[in-house]
């Protein structure tokens, strides 16, 4: 599933969750401030709870295969 897409058309080019216009580093700027997932999904509706995981399990992946390399 491509969960990102960035368009100069939608919020000047910025990095969104696909079919969206909830830019991605709003997940991270609500973990930031102790917000839970669910709270995050409640505020950004047309972001569904498959995405956010299958992005942070993305993000987990990509962390750790560069902390073993």
């Amino acid at each position: 599933m491509e969960l990102i897409s960035s368009d100069p058309a939608v919020l000047g080019g910025t990095p969104v969750f696909k079919g969206t216009r909830v830019p991605v580093r709003t997940l991270f700027a609500y973990v930031e401030d102790n917000y839970t997932l669910d709270q995050f999904l409640e505020c950004f509706p047309s972001v569904s709870k498959q995405m956010a995981l299958e992005l942070l399990d993305a993000i987990e992946g990509a962390l750790i295969e560069r902390k073993s390399a």
